[in-house]
């Protein structure tokens, strides 16, 4: 047996591949794993193989796959995380945006069109009923962003600067805008009102 080559050993061929010699290499030295000088004389042969292919590489000899001389390239690098309009916002911003549910955005619209339509269609009452729906817009406004955070002062803030700032717009547009849908015969108290309500439903939406 001592004249016998390292492949010879363990009954492999010289073209077999890495893998192949490994296998057997493991199943000889569980076949005998009991006897003492049986397994010396594989694990030298093993030995005697990788020096081998080791110097047959270094000479060039033996391509080395790709896998082995460039693994780094095997390497997926992490997918880079698509980041949302939201997330590329600043920091303050993300703090007071709300992503709603189909339910948080069509329940408050559902009101300000209902409190809109009295507005528009109901005029028997005049500027006293604007301000009953207005003070209506109001309450539901600071309801549904205080239901979110359970920020009752930050819902009153949010819905007086949407109040201010719908009836300060809705009084810039008015004089522009109504000429062109005279067909509504709508006041500019009217209009002003409908337009604060699309700004509170905006609010008490997609802010929280």
């Amino acid at each position: 047996m001592s004249e016998q080559n390292p492949y010879e050993k363990l009954g492999v061929s010289e073209d077999a591949t890495f893998d192949e010699i490994q296998d057997v290499r493991n199943r000889l030295l569980e076949q005998y794993s009991g006897d003492g000088k049986r397994l010396e004389v594989i694990e030298a042969a093993y030995d005697a193989i990788l020096m081998e292919r080791l110097r047959m590489r270094q000479e060039g000899k033996i391509k080395v796959p790709e896998r082995i001389r460039f693994p780094e390239r095997l390497v997926q690098s992490p997918p880079k995380e698509k980041l949302t309009p939201r997330d590329q916002s600043p920091a303050w911003l993300q703090r007071i945006l709300d992503k709603p549910t189909p339910a948080d955005v069509l329940l408050p619209g559902a009101w300000y069109i209902g409190l809109s339509a009295i507005s528009v269609f109901y005029q028997a009452g005049g500027d006293q009923i604007l301000q009953l729906v207005l003070v209506l817009g109001v309450g539901l406004s600071i309801y549904f962003l205080n239901r979110k955070e359970g920020k009752f002062g930050r819902a009153v803030l949010l819905t007086l600067i949407g109040l201010i700032t719908g009836l300060i717009a809705g009084g810039f547009v008015v004089n522009w805008l109504l000429p062109q849908i005279q067909f509504l015969n709508l006041t500019q108290n009217q209009f002003s009102t409908v337009v604060t309500f699309v700004l509170l439903w905006l609010i008490s939406s997609f802010l929280r």
